[in-house]
């Protein structure tokens, strides 16, 4: 299941976004970069959160561009994780299958299923999200994100948040959901290694554009962009750890 952009543009009166690449069935791609430099943007131009002014956007043949939000079926993860206050994990998890109609019973199974694979046990569906501790509820986040199926996953800087350790741990966690999930996935981080560790691709964008796009190692240890050598020039100590 492909995500593809295509010349996807969108102006502001002092900022053009304007994109081009694709993301195949599988795949994990990270979008690197100065604040500012657009990557929130693209990630709710493929969501739907905001609308393009141009280009296409397809997802295995379908074009998505002029579909609201909640048609164009892509899970988003936001930095904040956007968990329900007042639902508890099971109902966090299924309230998109609920909006669906999916019945009760296949509900359950999904929130059993789903929880398992983000390394949580049944018994968690029932706790309240204020009991949950920071990585305990980025797995609940991305449990949620996953339980519909998506035809994408969209990451916004999401183990930010997390002290180093566990950021690590978390990142091991999510390779294994990502083997078991082969859609598309797009994630925004500030963090070289996390780039260089979960990104089987790095785009690395400026000024509303992506001016290199490449394999991890290729990208990082021999950079052609002033700006992918400016982002990574300072630690390459991430591909032998």
């Amino acid at each position: 299941m492909s995500l593809e952009i295509h010349n996807i543009t969108k102006t502001y009166p002092d900022f053009a976004a304007r994109l081009d690449f694709s993301v195949e069935d599988g795949e994990t791609l990270a979008l690197v970069g100065r604040s500012g430099c657009g990557k929130t943007t693209a990630l709710n131009l493929i969501a739907g959160l905001l609308y393009a002014e141009s280009g296409a956007i397809v997802s295995s043949g379908q074009d998505l561009t002029n579909l609201p939000p909640w048609k164009r079926n892509i899970a988003v993860v936001f930095q904040d994780l956007a968990l329900f206050p007042t639902m508890n994990v099971g109902k966090n998890i299924d309230y998109s299958l609920r909006i669906k109609g999916v019945p009760k019973d296949e509900r359950r199974r999904i929130v059993e299923e789903t929880l398992r694979k983000a390394h949580l046990p049944a018994s968690f569906a029932g706790r309240k999200i204020h009991t949950l501790s920071g990585g305990e509820r980025q797995r609940v986040a991305i449990a949620r994100a996953l339980a519909s199926s998506p035809r994408a996953l969209l990451m916004d800087e999401p183990f930010s948040s997390l002290d180093p350790p566990l950021r690590r741990e978390l990142w091991r966690e999510f390779l294994e959901i990502r083997s078991a999930s082969r859609i598309p996935c797009i994630f925004v981080t500030h963090d070289r290694e996390e780039a260089s560790v979960l990104g089987g691709r790095i785009a690395v964008m400026s000024e509303g554009r992506i001016v290199e796009l490449g394999d991890a190692r290729s990208i990082m240890t021999n950079p052609v962009t002033r700006e992918a050598e400016q982002f990574f020039k300072e630690d390459h100590d991430a591909l032998r750890r």
